[in-house]
């Protein structure tokens, strides 16, 4: 079953959160990799909520973050500079740790 598209507050919210954190994984010269996506998937795994630090010039970050969406099967709710926030709810409902109002 396909998962629904965040709605514009629910991005607000989770960008909210994802204020404190510290970018988890660094994309580096070599872009986004199958490692790095494999490092981003455990870190969604984990916390649901990344930050991604994308060494990359401006045009480029747009495309990483769509690659990072297309591997992870994640939405990228910001992008700001040089960091992505990457949200993908658990699978399992009673492992979430974020609650979204539908």
């Amino acid at each position: 079953m396909p998962r629904a598209a965040l709605t514009g507050s629910e991005r607000k919210f989770l960008r909210g959160l994802a204020h404190e954190l510290e970018p988890i994984v660094h994309v580096g010269r070599a872009g986004v990799t199958e490692t790095v996506l494999g490092a981003i998937r455990a870190a969604l795994a984990d916390h649901e909520l990344v930050k991604v630090k994308l060494a990359a010039e401006r045009e480029e970050r747009g495309r990483m973050a769509t690659a990072i969406e297309a591997g992870c099967d994640a939405e990228v709710v910001g992008l700001i500079g040089t960091i992505a926030v990457v949200y993908r709810a658990n699978p399992d409902p009673e492992k979430r740790k974020i609650a979204l109002v539908r």
